[in-house]
């Protein structure tokens, strides 16, 4: 992930597929197809690779017993359609994108961290074609999720989302823009958490 997030991609496909290698069946396999091979696949455009790499994290999250199970703590359903969901908006489709965020959102519990996750990844997919729905399920997470407790994905999608509605001129969109631009930093210039 941090690999990935630094831009070097070939090199977060090369840790994913040597940990592929190594991991065991079930939900740890499911894991690295989602979370770091699928991600780096779509940032590649390797768009037949990354529809390969989401049906092996389906199958591998099938097969675990538990896999599915709501609620369960790990690796589960709601966090791999968040992947893929993510993988769609990254190789531009849309309507893929928001189903995926959608059923995602549909298994979470509102205000916490992965209704977060895909409350954003949902607005970040709804952005190009709805605009105003967009910054409004934001402005809903910032009114529900003290800033203090937004992880640090949490503010990396409001920053996406917040630069991917930068042209437009909609409703929610500039009270959203000052609420990100005047959140409450995560650590404080002293290195400590906020409200700790």
């Amino acid at each position: 992930m941090v690999t990935r997030a630094s831009g070097q991609l070939t090199a977060a496909l090369d840790h994913a597929e040597r940990g592929l290698a190594c991991v065991p069946r079930g939900l740890p396999r499911a894991q690295l197809h989602a979370w770091a091979e699928l991600p780096t696949l779509a940032a590649l455009e390797r768009v037949q690779d990354a529809e390969r790499a989401l049906a092996d994290a389906a199958r591998a999250l099938e097969e675990d017993p538990v896999g599915s199970a709501p609620g369960r703590f790990g690796f589960d359903d709601a966090e791999h359609r968040l992947h893929e969901a993510e993988a769609h908006r990254m190789l531009g489709r849309t309507d893929q994108a928001v189903a995926a965020a959608e059923a995602s959102l549909g298994t979470c519990l509102t205000g916490t961290s992965g209704w977060a996750a895909a409350s954003l990844t949902l607005a970040q997919a709804e952005a190009p074609v709805r605009p105003s729905d967009a910054a409004q399920r934001a402005l809903d997470v910032l009114q529900r999720i003290p800033a203090v407790r937004l992880r640090s994905t949490a503010r990396a999608r409001l920053a996406q989302l917040d630069g991917a509605l930068a042209p437009v001129t909609a409703v929610g969109v500039t009270e959203l823009r000052e609420r990100v631009r005047t959140l409450t930093p995560a650590i404080n210039v002293h290195g400590t958490a906020e409200g700790a």
